[in-house]
């Protein structure tokens, strides 16, 4: 006998793990008594919702376990999630995740079953949550300072001047700063200032009108129009041209600006996120970047430390990015063997955490026949590196008068002996880096 639509209804509401199903727009069509007992929604309040809106966790944007169902067919079991109840609070569960199919069997959307973590997991996972703030992982004081700084600003619309190096995750505080603002419900954009000349820049961020320029065909909105109320994150701002400089300046100061080719005053109300990698003292002695906009922007300035300055947070941010690979490629490695540990928390890492999950992702993607990860498997970047560590060690005389066989030897050894990158640092050519490395010796 086929069961009818309420007995299914009132057999999932019998049971005690939290069940809702969405259609393949992620719109819930279906909420459990559980599901509003765990979660605090209500029933009434969540049909017709888009789920991620409902539950606003940070794994909804990134890992969601129904996108991925959907996309590889295989069902998710035990994946260890966090949503937002209705008091706001943060929520640690066990979800399941499966595809739904019609009579004709054509995928026609999800199933989540979900429980709340017992006491003991509860407790272990609350540990750390307080460690996790909006998707950012981060152990070190330093860290847990940067999420309280974010926590205590949320309701200013003052500037925000992000600062760190290349990898540190300067854009990820950014989107923290934003989802956590009373201006989160308006509209944020993101523009990556070193990659438009400066004409170009100039319409990007205030529009233009048509002919202001050759291929201005058309009027057009920039992103401070646009994002009218919200937010704009300037990512690599120290790169900005000079004259592009002071016109964001004027945004800042007096709420105005025009559009290329246009003499009508326009007004913005933005709140601006800025970010940099370059050391910014330099650049204000160089003249590369103007003191008053670096005031002006720098009302609430963020230092995020590399991450070799934070060992602490490594080992975390492994574990994460393996429960996230292995979801992704639907490989169980959850593992990683104590030696490629030693190896990976003695490494540098130049390129901080997104070197650090490229790295991951690479052996993971070499391990196929075993459920841990091996030393073997790791770049030969990282196992070479204390070989030559210990080769720069030992060539280094103990004193050395040349100033700038000092300062190649420092560059080398920060750069690991990459001739390329050293040569970058230093601002010069291959050629000339190997003049002077022939002159003083350093190669034969």
């Amino acid at each position: 006998m086929l069961l009818s639509d309420k007995l299914k209804d009132n057999i999932l509401d019998s049971i005690g793990e939290g069940v809702f199903t969405v259609d393949k727009n992620f719109k819930v069509n279906f909420f459990n008594k559980a599901a509003e007992k765990i979660t605090g929604h209500l029933k009434e309040e969540v049909l017709g919702k888009f789920c991620k809106h409902i539950f606003r966790s940070e794994q909804c944007f990134s890992d969601c376990p129904i996108a991925t169902v959907l996309k590889t067919k295989q069902n998710i079991f035990d994946y260890t999630y966090s949503i937002t109840t209705n008091k706001g609070n943060k929520l640690p569960i066990k979800i399941n995740a499966a595809v739904l199919y019609d009579d004709n069997n054509d995928p026609i959307g999800g199933v989540v079953s979900f429980r709340d973590l017992c006491e003991f997991e509860l407790l272990g996972k609350n540990l750390m949550t307080k460690k996790i703030f909006q998707g950012m992982i981060g152990y070190s004081k330093q860290m847990q300072e940067i999420f309280e700084l974010i926590d205590e600003i949320s309701e200013s619309n003052a500037p925000v001047f992000i600062h760190g190096e290349s990898g540190t995750g300067k854009e990820l505080v950014a989107n923290a700063i934003q989802k956590t603002s009373s201006r989160n419900e308006f509209p944020y954009l993101k523009i990556n200032c070193s990659v438009f000349p400066s004409h170009l820049l100039a319409s990007e961020l205030f529009g233009h009108v048509k002919g202001a320029f050759t291929d201005a065909i058309k009027d057009r909105q920039g992103r401070f129009e646009i994002v009218n109320n919200g937010t704009i994150f300037l990512d690599e701002v120290a790169e900005m041209p000079l004259q592009m400089q002071i016109q964001l300046l004027r945004v800042l100061q007096e709420g105005t600006f025009e559009r290329v080719g246009e003499s009508i005053t326009r007004y913005s109300d933005v709140r601006v996120i800025a970010a940099t990698n370059q050391n910014i003292q330099d650049a204000l002695r160089r003249g590369t970047f103007r003191d008053d906009l670096f005031y002006r922007l720098n009302v609430i300035p963020i230092y995020i430390p590399p991450l070799r300055e934070r060992k602490e947070d490594i080992i975390p941010l492994v574990k994460h990015f393996l429960n996230k690979f292995s979801i992704y490629y639907k490989k169980e490695i959850f593992e990683i063997e104590e030696a490629a540990i030693d190896v990976i928390s003695d490494y540098s890492w130049p390129g901080n955490i997104r070197e650090l999950e490229n790295v991951i992702e690479y052996a993971f993607v070499r391990t196929t026949k075993k459920d841990t990860i091996e030393k073997i498997k790791l770049p030969n970047t990282l196992l070479e590196y204390k070989t030559t560590t210990q080769f720069t060690k030992n060539i280094t005389p103990v004193s050395i008068t040349n100033s700038e066989k000092s300062e190649l030897l420092a560059i080398l050894e920060k750069n690991r002996w990459n001739k390329a990158l050293a040569a970058k640092e230093l601002g010069i050519g291959r050629t000339t880096l190997w003049r002077k490395l022939k002159k003083y010796s350093l190669i034969t």
